[in-house]
Formats: structure tokens, C-alpha cells, sequence
């Protein structure tokens, strides 16, 4: 009778656990650690701000001249290469023109520490009118869906440019007077280097129509992205007046039930 092999029993050694290392052998396996953690640190900070410095910026929306596509409380990211012309990422890089209908952050060219947002409605060459709530460039009425208008009445003195009665407005006075030397035939025209732009919201806009034009080289470039966005304290069921303190305070306490959630990472066009 044939037997049937047995298979044979493995066992497994169990490996051979390895002592803890004492103390001062962990202190020296942190401390050869600690320059790698270090130099990572550094590489992550330099290309932090290199990208804050040379590729985007941030900037918060204080008013409601750009509603209803940028509202009160959006935070943006502002591409600053992409209309890089001249310099060193002239050289680098390829940027584009400027455009009618592009929305362009630059130095407010009446006080230039400060940056304003609007959108480009004339480049160099264009002639400008504004009749009503119709805007016309070249003699062509523009199709604006991004323009609010929130006056009933269309004879608004903002609602016509140029005309005699625009000064009535507050307009500057070395506006005014330069104004008067681009107007031919009830129309203005953008010179070389320049740009004419109109926030949205038609009615609460501060912009070309009061002082001027935005040179070239006070764009700084364009926005991206809204990678924040969180209602005013005036728009929130919960008030909170008083200090840029309180407005921290409302923010870092409602911030979940402040944001607005359907605006985060919102593309700007």
C-alpha cells in the first residue's frame, strides 16, 4: 500500500525584534533630521512668496461698483503675468492684450496707493458714448449682460457721456478739462496708451467717467479667481458694526455661516 507524503510543517521564526534606540541615540536621529525639515521649510516659503510676489496677489472687494460680478466680501486672486507687457516677464513669458469686456485690476490713477477694479469698455483708438443705458464703442451699441442699471430713469446725468452737464456730477476738474479735447462729435476717444473702463454696477461706479483714463502701466493685471467669498455684516441676518476688531470677530465667529459657499473657487470672467 503506497503512502501519501506528509506535507511538512513550517514554522515561522518570528523576526528578531530590534532594541528601542535610547535617548540620546533619538536625539541625534532628530537633529540629523532637522536640516532636511528645515530646508524644505525654506524651499516652501521662497516659492510662496515668489508666487505672491510675481504671479498672483490677493485682493479683497470693497464696494459694490462691480456687482453683480463681483460682490462686497469676494477675495480674489489677481494673475499679474498675464498682462505682463514690458520687464522681466515681458521676456519670459507671452501675455495678452487687453481687451474690451477683460476686468482689470490697476492703481487708481487719481491716487495711485490704492487699486481698483473695473472693467475695460475702450481700448486706444475707440470712441466712446454712452446714451441712456446703452453703451456705444465705434458707432456699435455694446451687448452688456454683466451691466446693472438700478435706476428707474434713463436721463440719469451718469447715464450720458459726454455732455455739457457731466461737470454738475463732481467730475475732477483736470478731467474736465481734458475731456473736452477728445470729444468729437458727442464721442470720446481713448488715446494711445490708454483705457476706458465702467464698473458694472452703472449706478455706484467711481471710474472713467469721472476721472479719466487708466494708463497701461497701471494695470496690474487681471482677476482669476474668487477663493473666498463671505457676506458683508450689513447683508447678515447677525449686525456687527463698529471696528475693523467687531468685523474680525463676526468674520472668525460666522465665518461657516457667512461664506458663501456657491462663490468659493469661482472663476472671474
Amino acid at each position: 500500500m503506497n503512502e501519501q507524503p506528509v506535507a511538512e510543517e513550517v514554522s515561522q521564526q518570528p523576526p528578531e525584534v530590534q532594541p528601542a534606540p535610547s535617548g540620546p541615540e533619538r536625539r541625534r536621529a532628530l537633529r540629523a533630521g532637522l536640516p532636511g525639515s528645515i530646508q524644505s521649510l525654506l524651499v516652501t516659503v521662497v516659492i510662496a512668496l515668489f508666487v505672491i510676489t510675481f504671479l498672483v496677489q490677493a485682493f479683497q472687494i470693497p464696494s459694490e461698483s462691480m456687482e453683480n460680478t463681483l460682490l462686497i466680501g469676494d477675495y480674489l486672486l489677481v494673475d499679474k503675468v498675464d498682462y505682463a507687457h514690458g520687464g522681466l516677464w515681458g521676456h519670459i513669458l507671452p501675455y495678452s492684450k487687453i481687451e474690451r469686456g477683460d476686468i482689470v485690476v490697476f492703481h487708481y490713477p487719481v491716487h495711485p496707493d490704492q487699486h481698483f477694479v473695473k472693467r475695460v469698455i475702450g481700448v486706444p483708438g475707440d470712441h466712446i458714448r454712452m446714451s441712456g443705458k446703452q453703451v456705444w464703442v465705434n458707432g456699435t451699441p455694446l451687448k452688456e449682460n454683466y451691466a446693472i442699471y438700478r435706476s428707474a430713469a434713463d436721463d440719469a446725468y451718469h447715464y450720458h457721456f459726454p455732455n455739457a452737464d457731466f461737470v454738475a456730477a463732481g467730475v475732477e476738474a483736470r478731467w474736465w478739462l481734458q475731456m473736452r479735447t477728445l470729444v468729437h462729435d458727442g464721442e470720446l476717444t481713448v488715446p494711445p496708451g490708454q483705457y476706458f473702463v465702467l464698473g458694472d454696477n452703472r449706478d455706484e461706479s467711481l471710474d472713467s467717467r469721472f476721472w479719466g483714463f487708466v494708463p497701461r502701466a497701471n494695470i496690474v493685471g487681471r482677476p482669476l479667481l474668487i477663493y473666498w467669498s463671505i457676506s458683508a455684516p450689513d447683508d447678515n441676518p447677525v449686525m456687527v458694526s463698529g471696528s475693523a476688531w467687531s468685523h474680525l470677530a463676526y468674520v472668525l465667529t460666522h465665518v461657516l455661516q457667512a461664506t458663501r459657499w456657491q462663490r468659493t473657487f469661482r472663476l472671474v470672467n
